[in-house]
Parts: C-alpha cells; sequence; structure tokens
C-alpha cells in the first residue's frame, strides 16, 4: 500500500431524490479532489436515499447506467475514486443495495450487501460474493451497514490481502453520541484483529421519509485507534492520511498481527464444514 489520503462523507440523501443527491455528491467531489484526495467514500444508499416501505422499483438502476455514467464522469474531472450507494436492479424481483466504485478511467466494480438485517431481507435480495477491489496499489474491501456485525467477512476480506475496508452506513436512530458509541464496539475490533485501516460514514439528518440519521464519522488505523471522527447532525466531510508505514509496522510485529498464526481447520463450525472426532 501506499500514502494516501481518504475522505468519507455524511450526507443527507433523501429517498427517491436522485438527482439532487447526486448534485451534492459533485460537490463533495470536488472540495475533496481540490485537497488532494486519493479516495472518497459516502454512506450506503447515498444516491437513492433509504427505505425499507417504499415502492423501490422506480428508484432501482442497471450498473452501468446513467448515473454511474454520471460518476465516472466526476471521478474523470477531478481525479478522484468515488465509493457511492446505490439501488441496483437484479435479475430477481427484489433489487441490491450496492456500493458501486468508480475512477477516472471507468467502473472498477460493484459491492452487493451480501448479509441483510431482518427487516431488509422482505424488500432486498442479498449478494452472494465477499469480493475486493484494487486500483492503484490500494487493496480495498467494502462492508455495508449490518454487515459490519459479522467478523467473518473482515477476516475473509484480510486473507484476500486488503489493506483497508470501508463501512459505508444508512443506520437510523439514536442520537450521533449513541450511534458513535455502538460503532465503538465493533470497527476497532475489525480494524485490530485484522491489521488494516477502517473508514466509516453514516448518512445524516432526515431522509424525507420519515427516518432520521445520526452523522458519525470514524477512521481508524490498523492498532484500532481512532485517527480522525465526526459526531454531530450536520452533512461533514472528513479528510484523513493513511500511511502506509503504519500498516507495516503492525503487519511486521509478531505480538500485532494476527492473521498469519489463524489454525483455520479448527474453525470447521462456522463455515459448517466441521467434522466430529473420530
Amino acid at each position: 500500500m501506499r500514502d494516501l489520503k481518504v475522505a468519507a462523507v455524511c450526507m443527507r440523501s433523501e429517498f427517491g431524490g436522485i438527482a439532487d443527491n447526486v448534485k451534492r455528491m459533485d460537490s463533495f467531489v470536488r472540495e475533496a479532489a481540490s485537497a488532494g484526495v486519493d479516495m472518497i467514500c459516502f454512506p450506503e444508499l447515498s444516491i437513492t436515499g433509504y427505505s425499507i416501505r417504499e415502492d423501490l422499483h422506480p428508484f432501482t438502476e442497471s450498473i452501468p447506467g446513467s448515473t454511474t455514467d454520471h460518476l465516472v464522469k466526476m471521478a474523470k474531472e477531478n481525479g478522484i475514486v468515488i465509493l457511492a450507494g446505490m439501488l441496483e436492479k437484479g435479475k430477481a424481483k427484489k433489487p441490491y443495495i450496492s456500493q458501486v466504485i468508480v475512477g477516472p478511467s471507468g467502473i472498477i466494480g460493484v459491492y452487493r450487501k451480501t448479509h441483510l438485517s431482518p427487516l431488509e431481507r422482505n424488500v432486498y435480495q442479498p449478494g452472494r460474493e465477499i469480493k475486493t477491489f484494487s486500483c492503484d496499489d490500494i487493496t480495498f474491501g467494502i462492508q455495508l451497514c449490518y454487515e459490519s456485525h459479522f467478523p467473518e467477512l473482515s477476516t475473509v476480506m484480510s486473507l484476500q490481502g486488503v489493506d483497508i475496508i470501508f463501512f459505508p452506513y444508512a443506520s437510523p436512530n439514536k442520537s450521533p453520541e449513541d450511534k458513535r458509541e455502538s460503532w465503538s464496539r465493533t470497527l476497532p475490533a475489525r480494524a485490530f484483529d485484522n491489521g488494516v485501516f477502517v473508514v466509516a460514514c453514516n448518512q445524516a439528518g432526515e431522509n424525507g421519509r420519515g427516518l432520521y440519521f445520526p452523522g458519525v464519522i470514524v477512521i481508524l488505523g490498523p492498532t484500532g485507534k481512532i485517527l480522525y471522527q465526526y459526531t454531530g447532525n450536520e452533512e461533514k466531510m472528513i479528510i484523513g492520511e493513511l500511511h502506509s508505514k503504519d500498516l507495516n509496522r503492525v503487519r511486521s510485529d509478531k505480538m500485532q498481527s494476527f492473521m498469519k498464526y489463524r489454525r483455520p481447520e479448527l474453525y470447521g463450525e462456522i463455515s459448517g464444514t466441521h467434522k466430529d472426532k473420530v
């Protein structure tokens, strides 16, 4: 991994207000690019807005499509990699909750949320692959909101060589302080156990459909220590510098680098492949 600047954004995403949401994202992208940011991460469903009750189909889109074409143009004009959330039209009746990654040369990839909350299962379909992505000497993974509660995802991504895991959220309710406290029970562990940087951001404010999102951003180093953070009710962008030396220091320290000492032959119960000893 090389040194890089990342930006994480808390933004208000009105459900169905795709044009206005993308316009506001464009403003953040331009601001980030002027500060020399390499990658900018927007919240889960930042483009479409979040809902578990509305008729979703008028707001689903194919990838590639008109919105991703716009994002690619935005990335090319600003020389930046963009991670943005949207409702993706699938072959089945239910759409995916997807995070698309685009750069100046086009679409880098799409991550489809694999673990849906109990309420989301009624209206969305789950992704079926734990994917990681690489661009410009950076390997990274994405986990969407509810997925942060499944440590196996981070383990698999770490085994696939990620340096950073992005956690875009659309997590409503609670105060910003309570939401940050909730994240403090999961995200530092994901960073520390796997020796990776973690970048997390939530939607912020009202979504126009009765949901309120507390604004929280945290960027953590590979020791699990918070490097940058924001807690509040307003839209906000935080820019952080991630240094390769911090990653290398952890991974070269046998008391802080745990992945190489795993014993997967003992973990069969996790995957359902456990066999009783004879």
